[in-house]
């Protein structure tokens, strides 16, 4: 975050405690301790509630500037449970900043005041993978966690959906989907073993066969008419299998180093996997022969942690991020890299790609909590970062425009639809 610590009000101080928490240009723009003098000093209900969502991020309003406090706010009001005062905080005015161009659809929180429960996750651990599919009609978000569990909630409320996949052999580390025989399918990476699953009935339907240490990644993909996925454990060793069958049909060969994160995509009509590498480099695959496309390219200064892929005028392009902090932008078919988004303090641990106004867009996330999204064309980030109050370790895009982030234990959704001409600071 560039902007300065500002503490001292852009707006009126309310008189006495009587309805200080109406004024929210004031709770946004007020110095904090101010603020935290008055919290318990109502009991009206919507005074305990406007309590509760400060004190969430009670320990970030301190060190941080009016837009990233509007922005937390506007966040815990929804991990409360109330969209409309959300949307309301988002809406208010801070000098030199323009309103949010998102706003958040529901959130997930831990309790953070004894008279008001937030919307709990079900995660016990960090939250390190999510996805979204359809399941009996409806739009539903995966969620794969260190607390060894796979949860499924509604995308549009955020409510629960069934129970818990709880038997995954360890932390969950990756999930993907893939439609098998006509159903909703979870693939499951986790410290030792790739699981598949029926989504509607929760079953498991197989362990795919050759694990035997953490497994990191993975991807799907269809490959000769068949539904795979794809995954590497700490034997180096790239292993792809039929989900219908439960079979190994394929390896991937070539590379040295263990697999970081895979994703796949379509080039001149054939499947192929993209992967980052434990040395830094990125590989490419051909799915159905399994043999490399090319050198591998030069990659990233440390660990690669994340990988996206997208087409951009015709022409197949991956986005990677790492250790080294940066997101590095490669052309497959000139296997060079073409661009360079730079802008996180710390690992960048997730990136996807979205269309937003028919322009391709990157959207990553890192341990230093933050989302920041970017026009790659122009190497140059949208809007201002979206701050959380946890490290980001997990996003998606649905094809409506909707942001999925895993930010500690918890997963929050939000509207996506940013002013190209709103530029960063």
């Amino acid at each position: 975050m560039s902007d300065d610590v500002h503490m001292t009000a852009s707006a009126s101080d309310p008189s006495g405690a009587e309805g200080w928490w109406t004024d929210l240009p004031w709770l946004v723009n007020a110095d904090p301790e101010r603020v935290l003098g008055l919290l318990a000093s109502d009991a009206d209900s919507d005074a305990r509630l406007m309590a509760a969502v400060y004190r969430a991020s009670v320990d970030v309003h301190r060190d941080v500037p009016p837009w990233v406090r509007r922005q937390l706010l506007a966040l815990d009001a929804a991990r409360c449970g109330d969209r409309e005062l959300s949307a309301r905080i988002a809406a208010v005015s801070v000098d030199d900043v323009d309103t949010e161009p998102w706003q958040v659809l529901w959130s997930t929180g831990a309790q953070s005041d004894p008279h008001f429960q937030m919307n709990p996750s079900g995660h016990t651990g960090g939250v390190d993978a999510v996805v979204t599919t359809f399941s009996d009609g409806r739009h539903v978000v995966v969620t794969g966690s260190k607390d060894q569990t796979v949860r499924v909630r509604d995308l549009e409320t955020g409510q629960p959906v069934g129970g818990p996949m709880s038997d995954v052999n360890g932390r969950v580390w990756a999930v993907a989907t893939e439609i098998v025989d006509g159903r909703p399918c979870v693939v499951t990476a986790s410290d030792w073993a790739v699981l598949a699953w029926d989504l509607a009935t929760r079953r498991q339907t197989g362990e795919l066969p050759g694990i035997n240490g953490e497994v990191w990644c993975l991807g799907t993909a269809v490959v000769q008419g068949r539904p795979c996925a794809l995954a590497s454990d700490d034997d180096v060793s790239v292993r792809v299998w039929d989900l219908a069958s439960g079979e190994q049909v394929g390896e991937l060969t070539g590379h040295d180093d263990f697999l970081m994160a895979v994703d796949t995509l379509v080039i001149d009509d054939r499947p192929h996997a993209v992967g980052c590498m434990s040395g830094g480099k990125v590989w490419q695959w051909d799915l159905t022969t399994g043999q490399p496309v090319g050198e591998p390219l030069p990659g990233h200064d440390g660990e690669a942690w994340a990988v996206a892929t997208a087409v951009v005028g015709g022409r197949a392009h991956a986005i990677t991020a790492g250790y080294d902090a940066t997101v590095r932008v490669w052309d497959l078919a000139m296997g060079r890299e073409v661009g360079r988004l730079v802008g996180h303090e710390g690992t960048v641990s997730a990136v996807v790609t979205a269309v937003i106004g028919g322009e391709l867009r990157v959207v990553t996330g890192g341990s230093d909590g933050t989302v920041c999204l970017w026009e790659p064309a122009a190497g140059r980030q949208i809007g201002r970062e979206l701050v959380f109050p946890a490290p980001v370790h997990a996003l998606t895009v649905t094809p409506e425009g909707s942001l999925v982030v895993g930010f500690g234990g918890d997963v929050a959704v939000l509207s996506l639809h940013a002013d190209p001409d709103s530029t960063g600071p």
